[in-house]
């Protein structure tokens, strides 16, 4: 997904803000989910939310004011209430790598207990989807 870079996402010197960064992680997850007909808001009707539960970040390169930025994902470790999501985040025209991450999901409750995930959610995550090797 392609995300350009705003003078808000930056900080006095044009650089983009270091949090966000997460920010772009989640809207290139929830993007993602979409492209796969995974419905967040229909979920959270019936009770089952997805959350955080590990992030992980590291900055190889800074992106700046006016730069667009591309986000990819990559879905792995699928298990019964969780998976984990690798993004990298390249400027678009350069092709520089500036940012690598991953973030750990868990499926919840309404309580925020773990719960199984939905057969179709899991489905969806894996289906189509390279393998990465750790």
């Amino acid at each position: 997904m392609e995300i350009k870079v705003y003078y808000e996402d930056t900080d006095c010197g044009g650089v983009v803000y270091y949090a966000n960064y997460l920010r772009y992680f989640e809207r290139a997850r929830t993007q993602f989910l979409s492209d796969r007909k995974v419905s967040l808001a229909g979920l959270q009707k019936i009770g089952i939310i997805f959350t955080v539960v590990d992030a992980t970040i590291h900055y190889k390169s800074p992106a700046f004011y006016g730069d667009t930025l591309e986000v990819n994902t990559l879905i792995e470790g699928v298990k019964g209430s969780s998976f984990t999501v690798h993004y990298t985040i390249r400027r678009k025209g350069d092709d520089v790598l500036l940012v690598t991450g991953s973030t750990r999901m868990a499926c919840v409750n309404r309580d925020i207990k773990p719960i199984r995930m939905p057969e179709e959610v899991r489905s969806a995550l894996t289906s189509g989807l390279p393998k990465r090797k750790i």
